[in-house]
């Protein structure tokens, strides 16, 4: 090649780069990206758009009240939000009405208590106990309160798969008069930071988040940990990962490659997270 050619090559390389960045940056200027899901991914997403924006002042995110997994993704398809975060599979409708899943990780779920009740550690067994309402006292005295989330919720499911005891404790507790109900992950962990000797369920971020006003329970003489749930040795845990559609918008999609980035990860990774999504070069 001759010289003329040649800087006339790069130089046409360079433009098409510069180009190419300036056109990435025109389609994130001034843009709003809507997420929503579950409340515990919500939570989990906070520190990564901290970190996200120093290199994107430009970029906004909203995130209003969570609407839970099935909410979120009905919001999508909608076009009501841009991405949503879930914690459930996606059913046969919501892929053929366009839904995209990639699964990210998982999330463990924590048995925990108000703070000060007395008790560090639970069984099974003890769990269904509470749940029928043979156990009503902690041993600081004070009455056990339970925190139930709605029947169909994945905490809920999940909680009942522990045991078959368990399963049936849930279903009978459904079904008693007065019981204290919360619908979103937010309203359950309050629900039990202010009732007076509750149980109920969180996600490990969560407790993480409200240092020391829950009292997470080692269950079976296991601690809630993502160490626990990648070996099998910690039975709960629920599923995170992120719905899009075709026509997400490329701001959406730059700022999942974040979450997706090892960056990403590692911020996942100190809210408790077991991170199993591969980087596949993302950054």
């Amino acid at each position: 090649m001759v010289p003329g050619v040649r800087i006339t090559v790069v130089v046409s390389i360079i433009l098409s780069i510069v180009l190419s960045l300036a056109e990435r940056h025109h389609a994130l200027a001034g843009e709003t990206i809507r997420i929503n899901g579950s409340g515990a991914a919500l939570d989990i997403l906070k520190p990564m758009i901290l970190e996200y924006r120093k290199k994107h002042p430009q970029v906004n995110f909203r995130m209003d009240r969570p609407l839970g997994s099935t909410g979120a993704i009905k919001a999508l398809l909608a076009g009501v939000v841009d991405v949503a975060v879930s914690s459930k599979i996606l059913t046969p409708e919501e892929s053929a009405q366009g839904a995209l899943a990639s699964d990210y990780g998982k999330i463990p779920l924590a048995v925990v208590s108000t703070a000060g009740v007395g008790k560090k550690e639970i069984t099974t067994r003890e769990l269904e106990d509470i749940y029928t309402g043979k156990l009503t006292k902690w041993p600081n005295g004070e009455t056990i309160r339970i925190i139930l989330r709605p029947r169909e919720d994945i905490d809920t499911k999940i909680l009942g798969e522990l045991s078959p005891g368990m399963g049936r404790a849930l279903r009978e507790a459904h079904k008693k008069p007065g019981m204290i109900f919360s619908i979103t992950d937010p309203e359950a962990t309050e629900s039990i930071i202010k009732t007076p000797g509750a149980i109920g369920t969180a996600a490990i971020c969560c407790v993480i988040d409200n240092k020391g006003r829950l009292n997470a329970l080692s269950l079976n003489g296991r601690k809630a940990s993502a160490k626990g749930v990648a070996d099998g040795t910690y039975p709960l845990a629920k599923d995170l990962r992120f719905i899009t559609i075709r026509k997400t918008p490329p701001a959406a999609l730059d700022f999942l490659r974040f979450v997706y980035s090892a960056k990403g990860r590692a911020i996942a990774e100190k809210e408790g997270i077991l991170v199993t999504a591969k980087d596949a070069g993302r950054s």
